[in-house]
């Protein structure tokens, strides 16, 4: 026992002296924010974020783990920044849903929320200038991806400025003591759809009634004690449920992805991403003559989507994700080559590529 205090001292010590540094480390923010305040310099600096995130993860020795050594920083610098200005972050709402949890996988707690009803309304939040920053679903592993926020990038000057992967893991929420006590289910259609198998063998016959967000059915079974909502953890906390049984995605390794809009430009960071959208010319072998400078150049295609242009019947808009910075001389090479032969081709943003977040 005496050896167990010992070392509970040491760890004490450690944490007066972080506590120390910590409140060093935001007394230079404030004088920084002061300085970008007089030279009118953007407060914000995702750049220089995503510098201090990566120079502490390659210089990490352990055995403090790099995941959790970047989400300790996330709220560090989360907190610095609302010494000088919080964020503000719109996202498609209502609160704790995974869109919300994204956001603050990507913004840290510090930062201000403004849940809002649907995509459109947050690339128009972040247009008008009422918001720093939007998040976005654009696709999930099993599902596929979000059409509509593709089709929001066509007359949208927003830049697509990071990306989010988040693993979507979903539970059975509800005030009862135990699965089954529930008479009902409330959940999102597609969080549903991703639960299928597990509620037909547990809850076999139980109505699965739909509601618009996860969030929404977590809301709903907290005021009726014979219900159950598929949903989060934070919407369990939320909204005062217990947590029956975790994890009861029928597919493992369930992912979304999501979107940061600003009209931000991120510098390269080595590891980025491009995003493009293009139409092509109505011709034999016209998509071919598209990729091929991809090819010619070496860049890799991580993705490529086509969606109805809703402008002419049978004409068609691409969606492509590229490996590479637009400021790379490849990526500029191919895009210039690529221009030549659709009727449309427009850049949406590069940006770092997201990590898997769990």
């Amino acid at each position: 026992m005496d050896e167990i205090e010992n070392h509970r001292k040491e760890i004490d010590d450690i944490d007066s002296e972080i506590l120390r540094l910590l409140n060093r480390r935001a007394e230079i923010v404030i004088e920084i924010g002061k300085v970008k305040k007089n030279e009118k310099v953007e407060f914000h600096s995702p750049e220089r974020e995503q510098e201090i995130l990566q120079r502490l993860e390659k210089s990490n020795p352990g055995p403090f783990p790099s995941e959790a050594l970047r989400a300790v920083y996330r709220e560090i610098l989360s907190a610095s920044l609302s010494l000088e200005q919080p964020l503000r972050v719109a996202y498609f709402g209502p609160k704790a849903t995974f869109t919300h949890l994204a956001a603050m996988q990507q913004f840290g707690f510090s930062a201000q929320y403004i849940p809002v009803g649907s995509i459109k309304e947050v690339f128009d939040t972040v247009e008008r200038g009422h918001v720093n920053y939007g998040v976005v679903p654009i696709e999930n592993s099993t599902e596929g991806v979000v059409s509509y926020t593709l089709d929001m990038f066509v007359d949208s000057d927003l830049k697509i400025s990071a990306e989010i992967m988040t693993e979507i893991s979903h539970n059975l929420l509800s005030l009862a003591g135990k699965k089954e006590d529930i008479k009902k289910i409330y959940s999102h259609p597609q969080a549903t759809a991703q639960c299928r198998d597990w509620i037909d063998t547990n809850l076999p016959g139980i109505p699965i009634l739909e509601a618009p967000s996860t969030a929404r059915a977590a809301e709903i079974a907290s005021q009726d004690t014979s219900a159950g909502a598929i949903a989060s953890d934070l919407a369990a906390m939320l909204y005062g449920l217990k947590v029956l049984q975790r994890k009861i995605e029928d597919v493992i390794n369930n992912y979304t992805r999501f979107l940061v809009i600003s009209n931000k430009h991120p510098s390269k960071t080595g590891r980025d991403k491009t995003s493009m959208m293009f139409t092509i010319k109505d011709r034999v072998g016209a998509l071919y003559s598209m990729l091929e400078p991809f090819a010619k150049n070496k860049i890799n295609l991580t993705k490529i989507e086509s969606r109805p242009s809703r402008k002419k019947a049978w004409e068609y808009i691409f969606f492509v994700d590229i490996e590479g910075h637009i400021d790379d001389e490849n990526v500029k090479k191919t895009l210039e080559e690529v221009r030549k032969e659709c009727l449309f081709l427009k850049v949406l943003g590069s940006y770092p590529s997201g990590q898997v977040s769990k």
